[in-house]
């Protein structure tokens, strides 16, 4: 049986050591590279094909989200698992709407690893329960529209405002308008998103204000 090709990328070998383990003794035919820099998975895309990439977000001259689409354009069929100790609240629908096909916290239990691990490999994809509930529609490996289309262009004028720290005061002065204004454009940008607070904001427009 042909071998399945794995690359683990993260700059900490006892990562690596770790998800080359749980890979090696639940699979089989499993074969494992490993990278400790985004130059190094660039390498490896040049001379070995991969089923699956954990890639870390934090990589030495990694790019962030960019990274994605440069794998892919060496190897479009191959399924990336951001692998992060990023909460998955403010990065994985981030690094998945830039093409990642899943994202795994790394503080996730043994039990969970290894079925993103599996799921990745059989299904080609990985939503944790969080992502499922919060962002997938009908259960499906796609995420939502960005909400963000909802609000008018000065509604995302103001939330970006907002998330910079300006109060009413700020805000009106900087748009001329009047404060009451303010307060009332406030109120419908949060009905809009279904958010209760400038916390809240800040997270989705973290994740989908590109």
């Amino acid at each position: 049986m042909e071998k399945i090709n794995i690359l683990l990328a993260d700059d900490h070998s006892i990562v690596r050591q770790g998800a080359a383990l749980i890979f090696k003794e639940n699979f089989e035919n499993i074969q494992i590279f490993h990278a400790n820099d985004f130059s190094e998975i660039l390498k490896n895309l040049k001379l070995f094909d991969f089923k699956v990439i954990v890639l870390d977000i934090n990589l030495p001259s990694g790019k962030g989200t960019e990274m994605i689409n440069e794998i892919k354009q060496f190897q479009p069929k191959v399924k990336i698992l951001v692998f992060s100790a990023y909460e998955e609240e403010t990065h994985a629908i981030r690094y998945m709407n830039a093409g990642a096909d899943g994202y795994l916290n790394k503080l996730e239990t043994d039990a969970e690893i290894k079925k993103a691990f599996s799921e990745m490999i059989y299904k080609g994809g990985y939503a944790s329960k969080f992502i499922e509930e919060k962002y997938l529609k009908n259960n499906q490996l796609k995420i939502i529209e960005n909400p963000l289309v909802l609000l008018s262009n000065r509604e995302l004028e103001i939330a970006r405002l907002l998330v910079k720290g300006d109060g009413n005061l700020e805000i009106l002065n900087k748009l001329n308008i009047k404060n009451s204004t303010v307060s009332t454009y406030k109120n419908r940008i949060y009905t809009k998103l279904k958010i209760s607070n400038t916390v809240n904001l800040i997270n989705l427009l973290n994740i989908y204000d590109s």
